[in-house]
């Protein structure tokens, strides 16, 4: 696009740097000496983590995960059990087995060391657009957009003037990408900019618009923050869902019986005996359990 005086009273860029360098949260894999001492590999494992799960949740467990497996071979020993274990409360428990599966591969393929080629990222078991952006872009400083859902509300309100912004599509990469500095680090720093802005500022269901440095130049502001539907996809409340019944069973057999439990043993007061079956099938068929003899364990 060409420059104009309109496009430059347009940028959203640099005040969106410099208010990240005074107001980013102090989280772990921002600091120094995280990425000293793990690498691509404590930035791979905290995506996983931090998908569709609270930083507050993340902390603590990525702590303990990479004191346990600082690196891809140490976490390519442990076993399917352990790690199903030591991912604990986090929810949606495949990513573990994925990022072991990852880990394994980054071993075997890549001689330990996490790829910086987004296509190789791309190739590893678990990994997506926006998490192997990630991992090049903030672990090793390549210009890439990385995108998420903070991200895409952002771009929303700033760039397109509407209060929520529609499925993913291709086009959130090309609209980030657009907003991005040419230099490579200051790009990074924005990536984690906008991503931060969204997470803290311009939230969801309200927004601090008062506090947003770019409020004087936000397309949603200039128009008179009308509302626009929210067509993102509702997840289905929790409470006496399968995914409760799913978090129970997983749940005995981390905490209770790892090596192992009767069928007619787990969970005999659940009030609903087949969404408990259902439970116990589909976890076995993800492969977060084995089942045979009338018992059910943790994967071996």
């Amino acid at each position: 696009m060409p420059e104009t005086p309109e496009n430059r009273d347009r940028e959203i860029a640099a005040p969106v740097i410099d208010w990240y360098r005074s107001a980013a949260r102090d989280l772990p894999w921002r600091r120094p000496e995280f990425h000293e001492r793990f690498g691509a590999w404590g930035v791979l494992v905290s995506e996983f983590m931090l998908q569709q799960t609270p930083v507050a949740r993340v902390i603590p467990r990525l702590d303990a995960w990479l004191e346990r497996w600082p690196s891809p071979a140490d976490m390519a020993t442990a076993s399917p059990a352990e790690v199903v274990q030591q991912w604990a409360n986090l929810g949606y428990p495949r990513r573990a087995l994925w990022l072991h599966r990852a880990a394994t591969e980054v071993v075997r393929e890549h001689d330990g060391t996490v790829p910086r080629d987004v296509p190789a990222l791309l190739a590893l078991t678990g990994i997506g657009d926006y998490t192997a952006r990630a991992v090049a872009v903030f672990s090793y400083g390549d210009r890439h957009p990385v995108v998420d859902t903070n991200t895409r509300r952002v771009l929303a309100r700033a760039v397109d003037g509407i209060a929520h912004p529609g499925p993913p599509s291709r086009r959130d990469l090309a609209l980030m990408e657009a907003q991005m500095p040419v230099d490579d680090s200051a790009a990074a720093v924005f990536n984690a900019a906008v991503m931060e802005l969204g997470a803290t500022v311009c939230t969801a269901r309200a927004p601090v618009c008062e506090e947003c440095p770019i409020a004087d130049r936000c397309a949603w502001l200039a128009a008179g923050s009308p509302a626009t539907v929210d067509t993102r996809r509702k997840q289905a409340a929790y409470e006496g869902s399968d995914r409760q019944a799913r978090g129970a069973v997983l749940r005995v057999l981390r905490e209770i019986a790892p090596a192992g439990i009767a069928l007619e043993d787990l969970l005999p007061d659940w009030p609903d005996p087949l969404q408990r079956d259902r439970a116990i099938d589909s976890l076995v068929a993800d492969g977060l359990a084995e089942a045979g003899n009338g018992e059910i364990a943790l994967p071996r």
